[in-house]
């Protein structure tokens, strides 16, 4: 039983300090916790077979293209919200029965099902990898729905010892995880009669569901980027409605002296992101700046209510960025810059280079800052250019491509 708990609480806390990575990149302990993280990060990503499990599968930097992807990354805070309020309550619930009522939780969401803390857990887990949508991440959900199956079947052996029949007839009429209907609909599938056997097969089969689905979610995404693409240079908008500013000027400001001397010494692919001047996360792109390197502000609580509660803010507000929002500028005023835009000009190292969605955005693929270009999109006009270092404002930890 010790063991069996301890097992559950290592899982979960591994779980959620890898989940919660994005909250601690932006605050000040990010540098510890990468001197302990980013090598298991680098590790994974020096190898073929696991480098996927440092990247991401689903959008963070750019608006989700179209409904559905959108819908998914709201979901992804729902899941997040209702899963740890639940489990709060069903906590509550549990700990005033051991202290005042000396019998077995029955009421409420477990009339229903017996484990509602453990689905709670689950669905803020499945929230987070939505939200941090890292390979790893979901691997270790899956792991740790898993180990919830152990710990469940442990705790109710030790209730039967505690309530005897009292249990066993609570059991009978309640489901485990789900309702009982839909679990005895499941119990009908051509599963194993071993319950190890059953328990295990459907750890693995929820483990290829939710890693599949993430690849598949993946492809989705790359698949429907907005990008502008002219022989070897692919351009991608960060915010929804600068797609036309792409069309109607990127071809222009390639012709840019000072940025077409730089891309006539650069070879092979070039991905360029064109970002708000004042894009908050344009350094998980490169390091633009000490000022884009998050950790190094004080704004981690603000920035992490609008990531939860308000996931589009900084993406769909033009150029009010979240940056600006915080520090009050008003999106009208010269400060905001209005028709300026960074473009951040990445080269593409790639085992094959060539110029498909695929390749570009593929996880085998390097991507290795060149230089940025400040431009007054109205009328051309270059304001400023800076050469930039091979890494972002991270470092080397693996961060989004889109």
């Amino acid at each position: 039983m010790t063991s069996t708990r301890g097992l559950f609480g290592g899982v979960v806390v591994l779980y959620f300090v890898i989940a919660l990575e994005v909250l601690i990149m932006i605050s000040p302990f990010a540098a510890f916790f990468y001197a302990a993280f980013n090598p298991v990060l680098l590790f994974f990503a020096q190898w073929p077979a696991t480098r996927w499990l440092a990247a991401f599968f689903l959008p963070h930097m750019v608006m989700p293209p179209g409904p559905f992807l959108r819908t998914v990354r709201v979901a992804g805070s729902v899941l997040f919200v209702g899963g740890a309020g639940i489990f709060l309550v069903c906590a509550g619930q549990v700990y005033f029965h051991k202290l005042f009522r000396r019998d077995p939780a029955v009421g409420g969401l477990y009339r229903w099902i017996r484990h509602p803390q453990y689905l709670a857990l689950a669905a803020t887990g499945l929230g987070l990898a939505i939200l941090w949508p890292r390979f790893l991440t979901i691997v270790l959900w899956a792991v740790m729905v898993g180990v919830y199956s152990l710990l469940a079947r442990d705790e109710e052996r030790r209730m039967v010892d505690q309530f005897g029949d009292q249990y066993r007839e609570y059991m009978g009429r309640t489901g485990m995880f789900l309702p009982r209907g839909i679990e005895r609909g499941a119990a009908r599938l051509p599963f194993p009669e071993s319950p190890v056997l059953r328990r295990l097969l459907g750890v693995v089969l929820l483990g290829v569901v939710a890693v599949g689905g993430a690849f598949a979610l993946r492809a989705y995404t790359i698949a429907r980027l907005p990008l502008w693409s002219a022989g070897r240079i692919t351009a991608m908008a960060i915010l929804p409605g600068d797609a036309m500013m792409l069309e109607h000027r990127m071809a222009q400001v390639l012709e840019l002296r000072e940025v077409k001397s730089r891309l006539d010494q650069a070879s092979g692919p070039i991905l360029v992101y064109l970002v708000p001047q004042h894009y908050v996360m344009q350094g998980m792109i490169a390091d633009t700046g000490p000022q884009w390197r998050l950790y190094e502000h004080h704004g981690t609580l603000a920035m992490i209510t609008d990531w939860i509660f308000h996931p589009f803010r900084h993406l769909q507000g033009g150029h009010m960025m979240m940056h600006h929002a915080m520090e009050g500028v008003s999106p009208t005023s010269p400060a905001s810059g209005a028709m300026v835009r960074r473009l951040i000009f990445l080269h593409v190292d790639a085992p094959r280079p060539e110029y498909t969605r695929a390749q570009l955005f593929g996880i085998t693929t390097n991507r290795v800052p060149l230089f940025f270009a400040d431009v007054e999109i109205h009328d051309l006009t270059l304001l400023d250019i800076h050469s930039l270092g091979p890494g972002t404002g991270w470092g080397r930890v693996p961060t989004p491509m889109f």
